[in-house]
């Protein structure tokens, strides 16, 4: 497994911090692998989810120190989302 990967998973349980989401998301960063997020937290998996976010990693970096917009990723097309919107928006929220 990658060290972003894992870097990814330890980083998106500290900011769920507890909180959980009410289905499931996945991060696809690019040439690395994929993080789903669920009610169990975040781990390293690349099953079906929700929705499925794909970025690069200096993007997904970016939205996880907050120097990044996902919502302005997403229109820059830095950001792709695949499926529920509504869950997308919900995990930024959480993450926010």
């Amino acid at each position: 497994m990658s060290s972003i990967i894992d870097a990814a998973v330890e980083a998106l349980n500290a900011k769920l911090d507890g909180q959980s989401l009410d289905g499931s998301a996945k991060f696809v960063i690019e040439d690395e692998g994929a993080v789903r997020i669920d009610e169990n937290g975040a781990s390293a998996n690349d099953g079906d989810a929700d929705v499925t976010m794909t970025a690069d990693v200096d993007t997904f970096k970016g939205i996880m120190s907050g120097d990044v917009n996902p919502t302005t990723a997403f229109m820059s097309g830095d950001l792709a989302v695949d499926g529920d919107m509504g869950m997308a928006m919900k995990l930024a929220a959480i993450l926010a």
